[in-house]
This record gives C-alpha cells, sequence and structure tokens, in this order.
C-alpha cells in the first residue's frame, strides 16, 4: 500500500475530505473495508474517518454520492453496519441532509420533464446525478425516498422533442461543444443511460418497485438493442452518439474501445445482466455474458486498458468481472474469470487518493478481490451488485 493511505494528515480540507471520487474519504472507506475483511484495524479507520468528517461537511444542492453530505453519510453507515464503533448522532444529521438534497434534485428534475426540457447527465447519473443517490439510498435501506428515485427514473425515459428523455443537450464532456450541436445520447455507466438501467433493474430483482418501472427497463432496452453492434466481437455500443448519427441511424465508431466500467462493454454489459435478470430474458443475459467475455478475451480491446483504476482500468474491469461471474452458471464464471485474470494485475501506480482513478481505489478493488470473507458491499455504489 502506498505511503499517502497509510496515515492520515494532520489537517484535511473539507472538499478532499469528503470527496469519494478524489480525496481522502476514498481512504477511509478502503480502511473499513480492510477491517471488515480483517486485513486492518478498525483504529486506523477511524482515524481517517475522523479526519475527513473534521470540517463542517457540505449538503449543497448538487452533492453526490461521490461528494458532500452523501457520500460521507454513505462511509459512515458502512463503518456503523460492520465495525465496532457507531456513529450514529453524526449519521442522524448527515441522513436528513441527504433526504433534503434528494428531494431538492427531485423537485428540479421533476420541473425540467414538466416544461420539455432535455436533462444534463449529471442530473440523473451515477457520479453525480440522482442514480447515484439511488444507489446510496439501496443501501442504506431508505425505501420511501427510494421509489422517488425510481419514479423519476421511469419519467426520465420517456421521450422529450423527439429523442429519448435521457438525451442531453450537452457534450459527453458535460459542457456545451460545437462538435455535439445537438447534445448526444451516452452508452456508459458511469454518465449514460446504463446507470439509470442498473438501478431500474437492481431494485426491481430486490422488490423494490414502482408503477411504469418495468416498461422504462425495456425502453432502455429497446434503445440498447437499437445501437447494438455486432462484428468480429460478439456485441459492442457506442461510447456515445451525436444528433447526426441518430438521425441517420449509424454510428461513425467502427469498433468497440477499451473495457473500461465506466463507459466500456463492461459496464454497459453489467447493466444489461441486471436487466436480463429483472426481466426473466435469458437470451438477453447470454447476449449480455458473450459481449462480457468478448471484452476480456480480445486482444485489441484488451490491450487497450492503458492503466490500473476502477473507472477506466484494469481494477474496475477486474471487480466487474468478479461481481459478473458470481451471476452466471459454473462454465461461463471460470471463464470469465479465468479471461480476467490474464489483464494486468491492479498495481498502485496511480496518482491522488480518491476512488475512481486514485490509489485508494485499486488498493479497494485489490482488496475485494483477494477477501475470503464478505466485506462491506461498498461496489454497490458501482451498481455491480
Amino acid at each position: 500500500m502506498t505511503a499517502h493511505l497509510l496515515e492520515p494528515p494532520t489537517t484535511a480540507s473539507a472538499q478532499w475530505g469528503q470527496s469519494l471520487a478524489k480525496g481522502g474519504l476514498a481512504t477511509a472507506l478502503l480502511h473499513i473495508e480492510r477491517a471488515a475483511t480483517c486485513r486492518g484495524s478498525w483504529e486506523t479507520a477511524h482515524e481517517w474517518i475522523s479526519t475527513c468528517v473534521s470540517q463542517p461537511v457540505n449538503s449543497f444542492a448538487g452533492a453526490s454520492v461521490f461528494y458532500g453530505a452523501p457520500a460521507v453519510a454513505h462511509v459512515l453507515h458502512l463503518a456503523t453496519i460492520h465495525g465496532p464503533r457507531a456513529y450514529h448522532q453524526p449519521r442522524m444529521g448527515l441522513n436528513s441532509a441527504v433526504e433534503h438534497v434528494v428531494e431538492q434534485r427531485l423537485v428540479a428534475a421533476h420541473r425540467r420533464i414538466d416544461c420539455g426540457i432535455r436533462p444534463a447527465f449529471g442530473e440523473f447519473d451515477l457520479l453525480g446525478g440522482l442514480t447515484g443517490l439511488g444507489a446510496h439510498l439501496r443501501v442504506r435501506g431508505r425505501q420511501e425516498l427510494l421509489r422517488e428515485v425510481l419514479a423519476y427514473l421511469v419519467r426520465l425515459t420517456e421521450p422529450v422533442q423527439g429523442r429519448s428523455g435521457w438525451w442531453t443537450h450537452l457534450a459527453p464532456s458535460g459542457e456545451q461543444d460545437d462538435r455535439y450541436p445537438g447534445g448526444h445520447g451516452n452508452f456508459g455507466i458511469a454518465h449514460g443511460i446504463p446507470g439509470p438501467l442498473a438501478l431500474l433493474s437492481l431494485t426491481y430483482l430486490d422488490g423494490t418497485r414502482v408503477p411504469g418501472q418495468l416498461e422504462a427497463i425495456e425502453r432502455i432496452l429497446d434503445w440498447l438493442d437499437a445501437w447494438q453492434q455486432n462484428g468480429a466481437a460478439r456485441a459492442w455500443w457506442p461510447e456515445a452518439l451525436t444528433a447526426t448519427e441518430a438521425d441517420q441511424g449509424e454510428t461513425r465508431q467502427s469498433k468497440p474501445l477499451r473495457p473500461s466500467w465506466c463507459y466500456g462493454t463492461p459496464g454497459i454489459a453489467t447493466a444489461l445482466h441486471h436487466a436480463a435478470r429483472a426481466t426473466g430474458d435469458t437470451d438477453r443475459a447470454r447476449t449480455a455474458e458473450a459481449a462480457f467475455l468478448d471484452a476480456l478475451e480480445d486482444p485489441d480491446q484488451a490491450h487497450s486498458l492503458t492503466d490500473h483504476t476502477v473507472c477506466h482500468g484494469t481494477a474496475g474491469v477486474r471487480l466487474a468481472a468478479r461481481r459478473f461471474a458470481e451471476r452466471t452458471d459454473h462454465a461461463t464464471a471460470l471463464r470469465i474469470l479465468a479471461a480476467a485474470s490474464n489483464l494486468p494485475d491492479p498495481g498502485a501506480d496511480a496518482t491522488g487518493q480518491g476512488l475512481l482513478e486514485g490509489a485508494a481505489g485499486i488498493a479497494l478493488a485489490r482488496c475485494s478481490l483477494a477477501a475470503e470473507t464478505p466485506g462491506t458491499g461498498w461496489d454497490a455504489l458501482l451498481l455491480l451488485v
């Protein structure tokens, strides 16, 4: 483990301490996971938690499961459930703050839909939007508010101005861009519609259901089916779609790109597999399994993995493969695990401490991959389980 993951700093800014994506909160989560799997001490985990919450917790309306009150609440929830210390007092105030954030964002999202305006993907996506907040509520067991999030996601799938309801007016960067004059449709589980698909499907499997949920799942599946590409790889999807491509019915992307969790086939196939189980579609499950396998076994795709991070590197892909294999038959699972084992080992060659692109995320994935006992289930935030 790299040195900057061992000892917490003596002082920490709120921006650093309350960020799962890029900051120290991911390292606190790492030490919670290590303690829960008997690889570390709860005292070390408590030191990191204390450092990360030493400043007032940010509960602004744009807070997400990867930054601010929801991120801190999620980490404290896992520490309380799995550890010897109780963080009930700070959790009580944080839970109320999180619920207020979710309610504010739901009001804004429904108002936007009522006005017939296309969304920014930060409204609905996994990393910064209501899908990620829903993933937190699912883990926390806050079903009433989770159902409100699901009801919003059902509305999200209804068409807006002649395109799918999740079609954003922005570029994949989240900004206006002349290369995307009509916005884009996003296929990544991190920022696109596979994230909502995964949450809708997993909650349906859990028994947390709202009117129109299956119909919303089917609308998303219809769109993914329409843009499924078949070639040397049995199934793959573009990373993003321009308005021109959508109008012409053809993507300019000629082959699958790197097989990452965030934008590549492993993330999309994971969401599809959840949906196949929710709808009882065995043919779709086989398609998802074949796509996942191709992403791992195709040398061109495997060699395009250039780092070890969770978001777009081998740590995320290997962890996704482990969770995917746990849901398949024995023969398929063995093949997926064998192919994943041929990928480069997720070492610790990342800068920063974040979960998504930092050393803490890599260490978390390695810990989960090596654990012989159940951990905290932290990767439910990635909608892998």
